[in-house]
């Protein structure tokens, strides 16, 4: 009798004792997991001509009645290609000759070349692109009659499509001569059902172009 309490004794002994390896064993620490390599995926932009787009918005009479239109020749330059779509969007420069204006009226458009360009003395606007800051904001530095001015405008940028948007005012670069001048020669078209001619100096800016991306 009292050897099969010894041996159920013992039987109960390593029970405890390989129960209490299996504790310590699981609390020493965590087993090594294999992880395998996961690709990184690498695309490099390039800027496309030929997928941009500029238009601006004028207006006229105390109703502010718009007035669309854009250039013929713009020339966009930048960096060749680059691994960050912001760095690239950053590095473009441009320049707009005002003398090939489009407002989809050969009249106006001489009317815009030389009376406001002309009166100011631009023949090109020129300009870069600055910084795009977070939350959607983008410097732009634009040089018109001599002088550059940074503007504040809204952009987004969403698999190389980019958009950005601003309004200026043309007295900031000292042009509400070209204004005064653009009015005059366009007095009744610029007149409202009030009788009154106004051209206003507010202009409203939009650029939008897709990169081309080529991804590893």
């Amino acid at each position: 009798m009292k050897a099969k309490i010894n041996q159920m004794k013992k039987g109960i002994f390593w029970s405890l004792a390989i129960a209490g390896t299996m504790v310590f064993a699981s609390c020493g620490g965590e087993a090594e997991v294999e992880v395998e390599d996961v690709p990184v995926e690498i695309c490099f932009y390039k800027y496309n001509d030929a997928s941009s787009e500029f238009a601006w918005t004028a207006y006229k009479t105390t109703d502010k009645k718009p007035v669309g239109g854009s250039f013929n020749e713009i020339e966009i330059t930048g960096d060749e290609s680059s691994d960050d779509a912001v760095a690239l969007i950053e590095s473009l420069k441009f320049s707009m000759n005002t003398a090939s204006v489009e407002t989809n009226d050969e009249s106006r458009n001489e009317k815009v070349a030389n009376s406001f360009f002309g009166t100011i003395n631009t023949p090109t606007i020129d300009g870069s692109v600055k910084k795009l800051n977070d939350g959607g904001k983008a410097i732009i530095e634009v040089t018109m009659n001599g002088i550059s001015v940074d503007v504040e405008g809204d952009y987004t940028l969403v698999d190389g499509k980019f958009s950005f948007t601003t309004s200026i005012d043309v007295s900031a670069w000292n042009a509400l001569s070209g204004i005064e001048a653009l009015n005059e020669v366009c007095k009744d078209l610029h007149t409202g059902d009030d009788g009154v001619s106004k051209t206003w100096s507010e202009v409203a800016l939009s650029f939008s172009t897709q990169l081309e991306s080529d991804c590893d």
